[in-house]
């Protein structure tokens, strides 16, 4: 479902690419039916940066500043929501990776207490939390966030 501009004459239309582990966001121009630009935001693979693409089909595109602002306000959003575990300490995001790759970021309520076990092996106490929320969205306990 797109979210359109409070304007109403643009739309961004999010969808995740399973083959590019990343985020698609399109700024669509609704009165012409296409897309003009493109974030791509990987989310599973700290060496990739999000990348800004114009469609070279659309050919020049007035955009109004507001409305790339709006957009890019979103692809802010979202490399903030699906990348921030890559900012923490590169041990971390080691251990992060390591788990969402092997476990492609889901574990049952089952599997909580031997995952646990094995973070606790490798990360301090103290950044339990955040190793947990970021490989599969539970807190330390396993509640789910």
């Amino acid at each position: 479902m797109p979210t359109p501009h409070p304007e109403g004459d643009y739309a961004i239309t999010t969808t995740y690419s399973v083959p590019d582990d990343a985020w698609y966001l399109e700024l669509d121009e609704m009165s012409g039916n296409r897309t003009l630009v493109t974030a791509i935001v990987p989310d599973e693979d700290p060496a990739r940066q999000p990348i800004v693409c114009y469609d070279p089909v659309s050919g020049h595109a007035r955009v109004p500043y507001a409305v790339m602002r709006w957009f890019m306000d979103h692809v802010d959003a979202e490399v903030r929501a699906g990348r921030a575990w890559m900012e923490l300490r590169p041990d971390l995001v080691a251990v992060i990776h390591r788990l969402r790759q092997e476990h492609l970021g889901v574990i049952g309520d089952d599997d909580v207490p031997p995952v646990l076990a094995e973070v606790r092996a490798e990360v301090p106490e103290e950044d339990l939390a955040a190793v947990m929320e970021a490989a599969f969205g539970r807190g330390p306990d396993g509640a789910i966030l």
